[in-house]
């Protein structure tokens, strides 16, 4: 069966209510309250393995605090410390050998045109590696402490280790300034002259040069340089510096690479790291500048002044949005609250919490204005060869990362992304010209710090000429969110550029435009030898979201009369979404799903989410179609995964399916050795999401889904605890951002709506979803299959609404 679902006037009609204004207004942080159980971590003992430490990060240096008593580690990255150098990857033998890939798949010949384009599209290299920096090093001979307890504050950004030592008691406090740049790390002793340690820092990358010095006021210096790595036959371009100074009450001295700090009652240690990159071709920066100007600056602040300046750039990030479940707060530490949340029948929601809250604290500490995107380990690394190289991984990862940045009100742990699809738009319009002849811009499934756009890895993962687009939409969600017109128009050129590659590229077949070659990512049909294909799905559902975008926004912005002529002409044109035999909806144009296939990529169903091209009031048999092909996918996978079903049976409306996907994530996995006694493990001790191995993903997706249970905004309406499970009977919520440009707040009790405040920022109509009777607004319809409401209200700008459930 074929689903047309294409129609210029719903398209219209969708534009016009997408299009509503407002903006929304910030919650005062709360800072100073202590933070409650569900917004910290914290363990009785230190962490054994990488997965138990605590990370910080300021987006520029990233930190995991092992709380050691015997030897303190603190493993460290540095945003910009890759392998390699500028370069690209562009086959220059793709071109002449793309129209018989193109003859070879529409002949059936799957398999010989993967073959072709393995020798051809696919030269190498594959991409750089993410490098981790080496780990810093505290010697104190603590091993017999008690009372021991360490502890990350999920509200101000700090990490706490505290223990007894011989009747003296010692208090480590470590940050990540968020507004300084550096790590800061104060060791305090409850007796006078009571501590003395060793200082070094170790990299696994050598030759390490390393350098100790006192100067004249007794301050230790410590100073590594860590040269990066070839790969690849890239040769290494960058040079890491990591610098440390020591400020104590007691003696410090020095060795050829060591300090040695004694009989102190505090110790502060600064660390500044920096490499010489200043952008993806340009490699001139002096990382010992960088690094002296940031300590210098520092350490004229105070201790005091510091924590201060930090908690409050903080703090204006994360106190916007809040999520309350549940009054209770576990005694727990937070290892064994996963060890039992699943046997215990999932119900600590005060873990669920937790999660959301380490989510948006998370985002904070990888992705901030002017430095690089969330990695596929946000900023935390710590081998020189890491799975997948720790890079950008574009077809579902790195949007995945950023799927919670607009509902929680973080905008500006948003902008390294934007920064990156600007640069790819560069890098991947000579990609789109050298490897297809084609305007616009494209990029494959994979990048990295030199932004390349090419494909990587082999045709299998590779050929995936979508993910340049898939970024570019997240232009479009800001400016729904935002209704930021000068945001629009500074990034209309990059939209517009997407759309005229597929214009290019595509192939007209039988009326219809095809994306080929393609696929449909990591994934094959039932009786296929390769997944090399022309139009899957998800093309078509990326495609539909490129080019309607550069429509909207050219009708917003008035620009390019002519291209939206095109632009229409091609919607039209594109292949329909279709419901296969077995009543799913179908991966590719033919109807090749296999039922009993679990595998963890869902790509179709972009579409239903982040997409808003699948839903039960436009597209009803499609979205009955999405619940099968959920279904027969099964309710287990690898932790990324599992954070984008969340989204998914969100926006199925079914809160209890959606609870149980989240669940199945809080699984414990103990570390990546015992993968074998714990199967289902998807998260690790310190609530890192487990793949596994360990990826950053997961927990942004999880987030997401969490936020899209609650509210959702996505197909011209507010709808207000849309997938709320029977677990959840009361709660609320606070600050979550809506398209258009609201805020809002929800109260819920017994699984009732309650109250709900909306902030507008603009005069006009509001259409508002609900699963119970209001006491304002107009009653339209009534979804009774559905159990919704649907009103509108008039609402003005400045003024807010509040509404009662009835």
């Amino acid at each position: 069966m074929i689903l047309q679902n294409y129609n210029p006037s719903i398209m219209r009609a969708f534009v016009c209510v997408l299009l509503l204004g407002v903006s929304f207004r910030t919650l005062d942080a709360r800072a100073g309250e202590k933070a409650s159980g569900n917004e910290q971590l914290w363990y009785s003992q230190p962490a054994r393995v990488w997965h138990e430490a605590l990370p910080l990060g300021n987006s520029r240096l990233g930190a995991m605090v092992y709380g050691g008593t015997g030897v303190e580690e603190i493993q460290l990255n540095e945003e910009t410390f890759w392998s390699g150098g500028p370069h690209n990857n562009n086959s220059t033998t793709a071109l002449q050998h793309l129209e018989e890939v193109r003859r070879l798949i529409f002949d059936g010949k799957e398999k010989e045109a993967e073959d072709l384009v393995n020798r051809e599209f696919i030269k190498g290299p594959h991409g750089m590696k993410y490098l981790t920096l080496g780990s810093l090093k505290m010697h104190f001979g603590h091993e017999a402490a008690t009372d021991y307890r360490r502890e990350l504050d999920l509200q101000r950004a700090v990490c706490t280790t505290s223990y007894d030592y011989r009747q003296v008691h010692f208090t480590r406090t470590a940050f990540t300034s968020l507004a300084d740049s550096i790590l800061v790390l104060h060791i305090q002793s409850s007796q006078r002259g009571a501590l003395s340690f060793g200082l070094r820092h170790d990299s696994p990358l050598l030759p390490a040069q390393r350098s100790a010095s006192v100067d004249d006021r007794g301050r230790g210096l410590l100073v590594s340089r860590i040269r990066g790595v070839e790969h690849e036959g890239i040769a290494s371009a960058l040079t890491a510096e990591c610098r440390m100074v020591v400020k104590t009450d007691g003696q410090v001295t020095a060795a050829a690479d060591s300090l040695t700090v004694h009989a102190a009652t505090y110790a502060t240690i600064y660390v500044s790291a920096a490499t010489n990159f200043v952008n993806y071709h340009d490699v001139s920066g002096d990382a010992e500048a960088r690094n002296r100007s940031r300590l210098e600056a520092a350490m004229r602040l105070s201790l005091n002044q510091l924590v201060k300046r930090h908690t409050k750039c903080y703090q204006e990030q994360y106190g916007r949005v809040a999520l309350r479940l549940t009054a209770a707060a576990s005694a727990l530490e937070t290892s064994q609250r996963l060890a039992q949340f699943y046997d215990d029948g999932c119900k600590d929601l005060g873990l669920v919490e937790l999660m959301f809250n380490y989510g948006r604290y998370l985002l904070i500490s990888s992705s901030q204005p002017g430095t690089q995107p969330s990695t596929l380990q946000g900023i935390w690394n710590d081998k020189t060869n890491e799975a997948w190289d720790s890079k950008y991984t574009i077809n579902i990862n790195t949007e995945m990362n950023y799927w919670p940045a607009e509902v929680c009100g973080l905008t500006e742990a948003a902008e390294p992304l934007y920064d990156m699809i600007r640069d790819l738009s560069v890098t991947g319009a000579e990609t789109a010209r050298v490897m297809y002849g084609c305007r616009g811009w494209v990029a494959h499934h994979n990048t990295d710090l030199w932004r390349i756009a090419g494909p990587v890895d082999g045709a299998f993962w590779g050929m995936f000429p979508n993910g340049g687009a898939w970024l570019s939409t997240h232009l479009w969600e800001h400016y729904l969110f935002s209704q930021d017109s000068d945001f629009l128009r500074k990034y209309y050129p990059i939209l517009r550029g997407v759309a005229l590659f597929y214009l290019d590229y595509m192939v007209e077949r039988d009326g219809q435009l095809l994306v080929v070659p393609s696929v449909s990512p990591e994934h094959g049909g039932r009786g296929k030898n390769s997944p090399i294909c022309a139009a899957c799905t998800m093309d078509n559902q990326i495609v539909r979201d490129a080019l309607a975008n550069a429509l909207q926004a050219a009708v917003q912005l008035k620009e390019d009369r002519e291209l939206q002529d095109e632009l229409w002409n091609a919607l039209g044109k594109l292949p329909p979404m279709k419901v296969g035999q077995y009543g799913q909806l179908q991966e590719w144009r033919e109807d090749i799903d296999d039922p009993r296939d679990e595998h963890r990529h869902i790509s179709h169903l972009y579409g239903l989410y982040p997409s808003a091209q699948i839903t039960p009031f436009l597209t009803p048999d499609l979205w009955q179609a999405a619940r099968v092909t959920l279904q027969q996918r099964g309710d287990q996978a690898t932790g990324w995964s599992l954070g984008w079903k969340t989204c998914f049976w969100a926006r199925m409306f079914d809160g209890n399916h959606a609870y149980k996907i989240i669940s199945n994530l809080l699984r414990l996995l103990p570390d990546d050795s015992k993968v074998r006694d714990f199967p289902d493990g998807r998260t690790y001790p310190n609530l890192f999401d487990a793949h596994p191995p360990f990826q950053i993903d997961g927990n942004f997706g999880v987030t997401a889904g969490i936020a899209e249970m609650l509210l959702q905004s996505h197909d011209g309406a507010l709808n207000l605890l849309p997938a709320l499970p029977d677990a959840w009977t009361q709660g609320c919520i606070r600050g979550f951002r809506a398209r258009g440009g609201y805020k809002v707040d929800i109260t819920w009790l017994e699984g009732k709506l309650q109250t709900a405040t909306i902030y507008p920022s603009r005069t006009g109509i509001l259409r508002l979803r609900c699963r119970c009777p209001l006491d304002k607004g107009v009653l339209i319809k009534r979804y009774e299959d559905l159990g919704l409401y649907e009103y509108e209200l008039q609402v003005k700008r400045g003024k807010e609404m509040r509404l009662k459930g009835m």
